[in-house]
């Protein structure tokens, strides 16, 4: 049994004690997607922009199908032989693995197919967090030029989920074909994660949205990662506090 929702704008003493409890710095904000209820974690930090790290891939990705830097989200990338460190890079990728995996080198191939002033369009026409002049177009969402709040990063997927950025309805439908992460009986969960490295302290984060019978939900968690043993903790305590405000069953 779900426990009922009511509108929270206040901290939520419940997720908080959940982030207590392993250790963790940082914000979640659950927003139900018709405006009725937001709850909150940490409601000072929620304000705060910290570097957006793969979390842009979601951004990235509609922004690569809608100019036609990809063709579709099968589309074969080759890999070109260049060793990286993960061993899922080393080898052929499409969008939609490219996305999974985080693939740095995919994405940076795009950018350079997309270009720096089509991204100022895409970025100022969703006012999306904040970007810093002069920046690498193959590097600003892993050098920490592009900055983003975790409510910034709410009000940008709401644009994303009601499809109100002028996109063709195919760049919205495979955005969403990429970012399902997870069916349960219940609800599907659409994400990404991110993680800045290079950052002081690094940050962590887990964005995305919760379809339910009832409702759809956007989460966006981040948090400070110490080492990279805690970046599990991304997912579970996003789902953690989803479980505990009753949006998704035990």
């Amino acid at each position: 049994m779900l426990i009922p929702v009511t509108p929270v704008q206040a901290e939520d003493a419940e997720i908080a004690a959940l982030l207590a409890e392993a250790g963790v710095q940082g914000t979640v904000v659950l927003a139900r997607l018709d405006g009725q209820a937001v709850i909150v974690h940490n409601a000072a930090r929620a304000e705060q922009r910290l570097p957006v790290a793969s979390t842009f891939k979601v951004f990235n990705t509609l922004i690569a199908l809608e100019e036609g830097a990809i063709s579709g989200i099968d589309e074969v990338m080759p890999w070109d032989g260049r060793s990286h460190p993960y061993p899922a890079w080393n080898q052929d990728q499409t969008l939609k693995s490219a996305f999974a995996f985080s693939g740095v080198w995919c994405y940076q191939r795009l950018a350079e197919r997309i270009g720096a002033e089509r991204y100022r369009v895409h970025l100022a026409q969703a006012d999306y967090g904040r970007l810093d002049e002069p920046f690498v177009t193959t590097e600003f969402w892993l050098d920490g030029s592009l900055t983003i709040s975790a409510q910034e990063q709410v009000r940008f997927l709401r644009q994303v989920i009601e499809r109100r950025l002028p996109y063709r309805p195919e760049t919205y439908a495979g955005v969403r074909a990429i970012m399902l992460a997870e069916e349960g009986r219940d609800y599907r969960l659409f994400a990404k994660t991110g993680w800045a490295a290079r950052a002081t302290p690094q940050i962590g984060w887990y964005i995305g949205y919760v379809e339910t019978a009832d409702a759809t939900w956007i989460f966006v968690l981040n948090m400070d990662i110490r080492d990279e043993s805690e970046l599990p903790l991304r997912q579970a305590l996003s789902r953690a506090s989803l479980q505990a405000k009753g949006i998704i069953a035990e």
